[in-house]
């Protein structure tokens, strides 16, 4: 790229609109909370919003530096990871799953840097042949509020962080506070390797040991609570400038 700047796409979110009215707009529309885009610029990045278009993930991808698959509340087709099920609490966004699953097989293939966060790192262990858990309070005895009470600028509960993986390295510590907003997890992560987890053995982190930079988090680290979150971000940008 020209700029010394790398381009990060972004994944957005969408909604149908409200042709009765009262929302945003009677239609169709994208949406994204404006911190996932300043954590990117803060960082040293050019931020550039995505749509839903799986189509196109080869020319966008071959445009970019780098990209963040972000969460929202919706989850992945349970069929695309084998399921012979779906749990009563699963919501789906199909179109955006399939843009978001094209973009991020597409980004492995080209080892394009890859931060998946949330719904984005259960996507991406959906990308690489893993599964998940529908929902972690029918499926975790025991199990922390993982869609924690308290605000989300604050945190919810501890990870332990694997040493010696990407996750160690970059955030320089082996155990952080993070936020919490998910009903469901991973339960395998194919061909990625569990890199953190919660005290109730909830699966936290995952990355792809062959990949330059290809990470997924639970937690929202665009709300930066902590110094790890920053250094993610920061380790995101480093990597996508570098070739």
């Amino acid at each position: 790229m020209s700029s010394s700047r790398p381009l990060i796409g972004v994944t957005l979110d969408s909604e149908p609109g409200t042709p009765q009215g009262g929302g945003y707009s009677r239609y169709p529309w994208y949406a994204l909370r404006r911190n996932y885009l300043d954590a990117v610029a803060d960082a040293g990045g050019i931020p550039v919003a995505l749509p839903h278009c799986a189509d196109l993930a080869p020319d966008i991808l071959a445009r970019l530096d780098g990209l963040v698959v972000t969460g929202g509340a919706f989850d992945v087709d349970p069929a695309l990871y084998g399921a012979d099920t779906r749990h009563a609490t699963v919501t789906l966004k199909s179109d955006r799953t399939r843009a978001e699953l094209a973009l991020t097989r597409g980004a492995i293939a080209r080892d394009m840097p890859l931060l998946g966060i949330c719904g984005g790192q259960q996507l991406l262990a959906v990308a690489l042949g893993g599964s998940l858990v529908q929902h972690i309070p029918d499926a975790i005895p025991g199990a922390l509020p993982h869609e924690q009470p308290n605000p989300r600028h604050e945190a919810g509960h501890q990870v332990a962080i694997t040493p010696g993986t990407l996750l160690a390295r970059v955030t320089q510590a082996a155990r952080i506070a993070v936020n919490s907003a998910h009903h469901q997890a991973v339960r395998t992560p194919g061909e990625a390797i569990v890199c953190a987890i919660a005290p109730d053995g909830v699966v936290e982190a995952i990355e792809h040991p062959a990949r330059r930079f290809c990470l997924g988090v639970q937690w929202h680290p665009e709300f930066a609570i902590s110094v790890a979150d920053r250094r993610i971000f920061a380790a995101l940008i480093e990597t996508s400038g570098s070739r």
